[in-house]
């Protein structure tokens, strides 16, 4: 090299990895909404009001249900958002076992409040598909369930 001088070679700086960025869906807003309203008094002691309250947010013409639907379909590519979907819905169904371990067992669901949670959380969400003239007798029957 002239001038006695080497050539050096430049290192690119480390760049920091660029942050994720955290967005809610509207399906956690309202599922994480559902769960505090279920929490908070009167329905935490109350699982005929706690029923009718899911029942409704899950109705045919809710918008709950289409704004899961639109997260699933969101997040099957994104495992991040879909765990943060199931950790709202996970929310909703222990609100449904602190009531459920309040209240005493009566009506014909049998099992651990864990169990009976989770398929009342299920049914509630079935409700979604249904016509909207039948959710009336889903949320009848889950009442019947529950002796509520």
């Amino acid at each position: 090299m002239p001038g006695g001088r080497s050539k050096r070679t430049r290192r690119p700086r480390a760049r920091p990895a660029p942050r994720a960025r955290v967005t809610t869906s509207e399906a956690e807003t309202r599922w994480l909404a559902l769960a505090r309203e279920l929490a908070a008094p009167p329905l935490d002691a109350d699982i005929a009001a706690a029923l009718r309250r899911l029942a409704a947010a899950h109705a045919p013409d809710a918008p709950l249900p289409r704004a899961v639907a639109r997260a699933w379909l969101r997040g099957r590519d994104d495992k991040t958002a879909a765990l943060a979907l199931a950790w709202a819905r996970e929310q909703v169904r222990l609100a449904l076992e602190e009531i459920l371990a309040r209240t005493p067992a009566r009506g014909a669901l049998a099992g651990d409040t864990e169990t009976r949670a989770w398929l009342l959380l299920a049914a509630a969400e079935a409700i979604a598909q249904e016509p909207p003239a039948a959710a009336a007798d889903r949320l009848r029957m889950l009442l019947e369930l529950t002796g509520g």
